[in-house]
Order: C-alpha cells, then structure tokens, then sequence
C-alpha cells in the first residue's frame, strides 16, 4: 500500500471507480483511494492485473474493454466517485499516422470518459455528491510534435471536463483534471524506442532531451505523487474545488 498524506477516513463510506487501475499510475490512484478508505472497483482491461489489484485492495475487479464504446452506451454506475485514467499512447507523425489507432485513443480517452460519467451522473445528483477526476496530461494544456491523437483527446477530456464541472455543480458534483509530465510508467517506458525513432535521436537521449527537456524540475513524477492528488480532490475538502486543470508537471506549462 503507497503512503497517503490523505486522512485514513476521508473517504470512509465512499465508493470508486478507477479506469486503467491494473497497474501503473492507476493502481497508484486506487490505492490511494483504499488508503482514504474508498471501496474501490478496478476497471482494466487486463483481467489478470485487475483481479490481482481489486484483491490486494480488498475491492471489486472490472475487467473492461473501454475501446468497445458501444457496450457503454446503456450503462448505469453506482459510484461516488469515479477516476477516468486509462490511456494508451501512439507517436506517428500527422501524415503517417494510422487512422485506426487516432480512432483507438479517442475511443478510449475521450469518448469513453464521456460514457462512464454519463453513467455515473444520475446517481450522484440523486445523492447530492459526487467527484469526476479525469487524468488528463500536460498535453491536455500543451502539444510536442508527433502526438496528434492523444494530444487532442487531452485536450477534448479538458472541454469534457469543464462541461460536467458547470453542469454538476449545482448538484454537488465536482469535476476536474489532473495534468501530469512523464510518470514513471511503463506507458512512458514503451514510448522510448517510438520517440527515438520519430525524433532521430538515440534511446539514451530520450529521457533528458524529450522527457525532462521542458521540466524545471529535473526528474519524472513518480505514480504515487500524482494519486495524491487526485485522493485529495475526491474528499470533501475539494467541494469548491471544480472545473479546473491540477498540473503535476514538474514547471513544464510554466514555460
């Protein structure tokens, strides 16, 4: 279990959910939740890894396929609180890039994000609560070349956003986005050999030339420091909290 800054009950009768929870920032995110004392639902779609982190943290396992966006259209979520953080990433340049996989990211973290807060949004008015946490990205705020897809879902998931945080306030729902620089995940590792190979430059040279390049903070954010904040936007704490971009980009969109 990751250390929390979060009080061990704020979250005490709360329910999550926690897209892309299977490992990665998203475990880091559901155990941060648990920790505040959320009962979590683990949504991924790797099977295995969701039924072996729902069980480590004692909450339910989801396995789903956010890409099967018709399956979502009728959907209907119980939850307090829900986490939309699965992503996937591809890096072609504009005229190279497949329009199967700009389709694919959409698909998972634009439209998806729309259904499962489509879902959730009558049971929170009902109760009068609710916390809509999008795991959004410095590119929702800024563009690098060769990202076309995933830049303009972020920055769509950041229009999403301030829709819902307009829409929910009058009903106690808060709505907000949470904008890291590169976590140290394995989505960031897996983008090692694409950029260097997009950008001409060795793999070596990726970490401080693509990675850190704009970070006046010279390190990559660790999971755990980026599901601290998104625990602290789930608490009652927040409640004014909404419709606003948190970055956790080590002084990247300072620049």
């Amino acid at each position: 279990m990751s250390r929390t800054v979060i009080a061990p009950d704020a979250l005490t009768g709360r329910r999550a959910v926690v897209t892309g929870a299977g490992r990665g920032l998203g475990k880091a995110i559901a155990q941060s939740l648990a920790a505040a004392g959320a009962q979590v639902t683990v949504a991924d779609v790797d099977a295995d890894a969701c039924a072996a982190t729902a069980a480590e943290l004692g909450g339910t396992a989801w396995p789903v396929d956010l890409s099967r966006t018709e399956e979502l259209d009728e959907l209907r979520l119980d939850t307090d609180i829900l986490v939309n953080n699965a992503g996937i990433q591809r890096i072609h340049p504009v005229e190279e890039f497949p329009p199967q996989e700009w389709r694919l990211i959409h698909r998972i973290m634009l439209e998806a994000p729309f259904l499962l807060t489509r879902a959730a949004f009558p049971a929170m008015k009902e109760r009068g609560w609710g916390r809509i946490i999008n795991v959004s990205s410095v590119h929702g705020l800024r563009a690098s070349p060769f990202k076309s897809a995933y830049i303009a879902a972020k920055h769509g998931l950041q229009g999403l956003t301030k829709t819902v945080a307009l829409e929910g306030g009058p009903h106690g729902i808060t709505a907000n986005t949470v904008n890291p620089g590169y976590v140290r995940t394995k989505l960031v590792a897996d983008q090692i050999a694409d950029q260097a190979a997009s950008r001409g430059i060795s793999e070596e040279a990726v970490t401080e030339e693509v990675f850190l390049a704009k970070s006046a903070v010279p390190r990559l954010a660790e999971p755990e420091e980026v599901a601290q904040l998104v625990a602290f936007l789930a608490t009652d704490a927040a409640g004014l909290i909404t419709g606003a971009a948190h970055s956790v980009d080590a002084g990247w969109s300072a620049g």
